[in-house]
């Protein structure tokens, strides 16, 4: 039961960070975002692939879902951070909300990728363009779909008397989204994702400027969904929990304190390589690569997926989610030890 509850909530976390990906702030952003979000994900990406499979002998599809548990950037985390120092709508702030917009799409596109590597136990590159394939003709219909019956919602819910139409209605299309993605052979986590973007509030075209986003609507089925998200999306944590067994380490194994420590260390350079490559001033570039460290839930998805799968051993499972906890709780407390210290160079 709580696996079952915990796929629910791991689809709902995906709606919640479609709904929260507004394609508009990377435009917004300009290319600072783009070579911040590309340094982002290449970097830690290359870097922990060559860590694992060259330095540490792993398997090549377990390499390739290590490299890409740390490409993941949490848009929550991130920008909660930077909210909580006030520095959500500071340059550097804007420039992270684009690059971490674009680093949810790329990272959605590698998870989709590396689930057809998983399912069928080996790389496969013409499965993979397949996959690819199939996720723009489902990026094209969904959120299209999904667009269109957000109207008919919108309409419906101003006539009717039955209370909790929204939210039982937006329930039902993500789950049939979900089902959809995965009738056609992509994960299942790309329904949710494709609803919430769709009912972003600033969605655009390839979809027609008929079916652009309602802002007050957008907020609205945000506020009417909160606690149909909060309910399921713990159970997705509570299952990851449940599935890591600390008792199962060898802590007496070199390889695991080597692994852990070296992969911890570059997921945390690496992330922060890509600000490296824009035109800032030393103290905002820092401050911008920092911000994009935290892996949050999106780190845990791709370990999930792994231990799913049986790919990950429990010593790499754990090692991967002690680094998505230290990347993410960690993160905050630097964030406002740099802007205590260097703040006033940071607006130099």
């Amino acid at each position: 039961m709580i696996q079952v509850l915990a796929e629910i909530g791991i689809i709902m976390l995906l709606f919640q960070i479609g709904l929260e990906t507004h394609v508009g702030d990377l435009i917004k952003a300009g290319h600072k975002s783009v070579v911040v979000a590309l340094g982002g994900f290449l970097l830690p990406f290359l870097s922990c692939f060559a860590l694992s499979y060259y330095v540490f002998s792993l398997p090549q599809l377990v390499s390739l879902l290590i490299a890409g548990t740390m490409t993941a950037t949490s848009i929550g985390i991130t920008m909660r951070s930077l909210s909580d120092i006030g520095r959500g709508n500071s340059p550097e702030g804007k420039i992270v909300l684009g690059a971490v917009v674009l680093d949810d799409i790329m990272g959605v596109l590698l998870l989709a990728v590396l689930f057809d590597f998983s399912q069928n136990g080996q790389i496969n590159l013409g499965g993979a363009a397949r996959i690819l394939l199939f996720m723009m003709v489902f990026f094209m219909v969904a959120p299209t779909v999904a667009k269109s019956i957000s109207f008919l919602i919108r309409k419906f819910e101003s006539m009717s008397k039955i209370p909790g139409i929204v939210p039982t209605t937006i329930v039902s299309l993500v789950l049939f989204l979900a089902w959809l993605s995965h009738s056609i052979g992509v994960p299942v986590l790309l329904g949710g994702f494709a609803t919430g973007l769709a009912l972003s509030q600033r969605f655009f075209l390839p979809f027609g400027v008929s079916l652009r986003a309602d802002p007050e609507f957008s907020d609205h089925i945000h506020e009417q969904m909160k606690p149909i998200i909060q309910l399921f999306t713990p159970m997705f944590f509570v299952m990851v929990g449940l599935s890591l067994d600390l008792s199962q380490i060898d802590w007496g194994s070199q390889f695991f304190w080597y692994f852990s420590i070296s992969l911890t260390a570059l997921a945390v350079v690496s992330k922060m390589g890509g600000a490296i490559f824009i035109r800032e001033n030393i103290a905002r570039r820092v401050a911008t690569g920092m911000a994009m460290v935290p892996r949050g839930e999106v780190g845990l998805i791709f370990a999930e997926l792994g231990r799913t799968t049986n790919l990950l051993s429990n010593e790499i499972y754990a090692t991967l989610v002690m680094v998505i906890a230290y990347t993410t709780l960690f993160t905050p407390f630097w964030l406002r030890h740099f802007y205590k210290k260097f703040g006033k160079y940071v607006d130099a």
